[in-house]
């Protein structure tokens, strides 16, 4: 009767891999803006109440036998359902976390996971300069679960909901693995960086003042899942390609919604929040998919323009609920997109890593004869371009609209690093040209007569 059940099941997912997609994606905008934001992201999102989770394991998987013969992947198919039904208490007891752990409080797990250097680096982890790089090989690769926990007990998180430090532990550990590691640049470290971005932003005046502990929980939750299971390709490549997801979520914010209700599904299995009413539960769940699905970049103007007029109307109150929620969702976008305003080391290391995973689509997309995406040629793009088109058509705009909001020492040092980045890849470009005049007159500078100043935050 098992091998039946796997059998079906497999037969379901290869239904839904082969399935035509549905929907059209047209465009008639001429703005840059637009243009640039469609390259990336390409279609328009629409959230949706009311859902199931995605199982653990159902990760968006890529295989490019589909392109050749159906028969020819029931096999491995079926394979990954077998896997799927495994044990949970079997792939925790494959996790190096939960090895010799017996200790229930926070600090004795801290004493045993962290050493000295790590631990010594997280009592800066308000610091703009923190290297996200160096605490994940210090932590072993775990820089997610080790920073994320450290925050939780920062914020006084643990005690405020008064949560079990294993669960908490498992659900991290969880998401963690999650990710996947073979991405050159959506995998756990971007998310441990966006979440310690978010750390620095929850602790600037205006929202530090204002925030409850429901929205922190909800700010470092969402930043810790918001790129969950990310399967190192983009949404029009999944559309394209008629993977699963895409019909699932009628080609609509497809990685988005993957997220969240992969985050869910976690958050269900960690049993995390099973002593919280469901009603709680349903609208945690809830507030986090509004947080993830803003990070979607086919809205980056619509936010912005939103963001832009209550700025000009001067009507944000932090003491609304609705209100905070828009400024963390703005934040989370923020942070998200934070790497050209970091300092140079770790900007261009995040500059070439996710050139480098745009350049692995395109030679897949190459080898299928799929036509290759925008960005994603090696042959014609340079990360000199795409990092400046990227900051001038989407970094500058919502970054400048922040500062606004929360003109502080912060807010001048992300816009400092951000123009001595564009220029030193304005430098880059014009040696690629052998020209200094060869360098687009769109793009112009950013004021970096002061020098970014190192904000300390605690």
């Amino acid at each position: 009767m098992g091998i039946v059940l796997i059998w079906c099941l497999a037969v379901i997912v290869i239904r839904w891999i082969t399935s035509e997609r549905r929907g059209a994606i047209s465009y008639d905008s001429s703005d840059q803006t637009a243009l640039y934001i469609r390259m990336l992201g390409d279609v328009r999102v629409r959230s949706r109440a009311g859902f199931e989770t995605e199982r653990r394991g159902s990760h968006p998987y890529i295989d490019f036998r589909i392109f050749h013969s159906n028969s020819e992947i029931e096999v491995s198919v079926s394979a990954r359902n077998v896997r799927r039904l495994l044990s949970f208490q079997r792939y925790l007891r494959s996790s190096r976390f939960f090895r010799g752990i017996t200790a229930p409080n926070s600090s004795n797990i801290l004493d045993d996971d962290y050493n000295g250097q790590a631990k010594c680096m997280l009592e800066k982890v308000g610091n703009w300069n923190f290297d996200i790089f160096l605490f994940d090989r210090l932590t072993n690769g775990n820089s997610l679960v080790s920073l994320t926990f450290h925050l939780f007990n920062l914020h006084g998180l643990i005690e405020h909901f008064q949560l079990d430090t294993m669960k908490l532990r498992r659900f991290l550990v969880m998401v963690q693995e999650d990710y996947h590691s073979q991405n050159p640049y959506h995998n756990a470290v971007h998310a441990a960086d966006v979440t310690q971005a978010m750390h620095c932003y929850l602790k600037e005046p205006k929202l530090s003042k204002s925030l409850t502990p429901w929205d922190v929980l909800l700010s470092l939750i969402a930043a810790a899942t918001h790129d969950l299971d990310h399967p190192g390709v983009n949404q029009p490549f999944l559309i394209k390609t008629n993977h699963y997801l895409a019909t699932l979520y009628k080609n609509t914010s497809v990685l988005e919604n993957h997220h969240w209700r992969s985050a869910v599904g976690l958050l269900r299995e960690s049993g995390l929040f099973a002593h919280m009413s469901l009603e709680n539960r349903q609208l945690m769940e809830s507030q986090i998919g509004d947080l993830i699905l803003a990070t979607d970049i086919s809205q980056q103007n619509e936010y912005l323009s939103m963001f832009r007029s209550h700025l000009d109307r001067g009507d944000l109150c932090l003491e609304n609920a609705n209100h905070r929620h828009f400024i963390l969702q703005m934040a989370l976008k923020c942070a998200d997109i934070c790497n050209p305003c970091r300092t140079w080391e770790l900007s261009k290391q995040w500059s070439e890593k996710v050139t480098e995973e745009f350049f692995h689509q395109g030679d897949i997309e190459k080898k299928y004869h799929l036509g290759v995406s925008p960005l994603c040629d090696r042959q014609t793009e340079t990360i000199a371009n795409i990092q400046i088109g990227f900051m001038t058509y989407l970094v500058e705009p919502l970054f400048g609209e922040w500062a606004r909001f929360s003109n502080t020492r912060l807010s001048q040092t992300m816009l400092g690093h951000l123009g001595l980045n564009k220029a030193s890849w304005k430098g880059v470009q014009r040696e690629q040209c052998g020209s200094g005049d060869d360098a687009d007159p769109a793009f112009e500078e950013m004021d970096s007569d002061i020098l970014p100043q190192e904000p300390r935050l605690s």
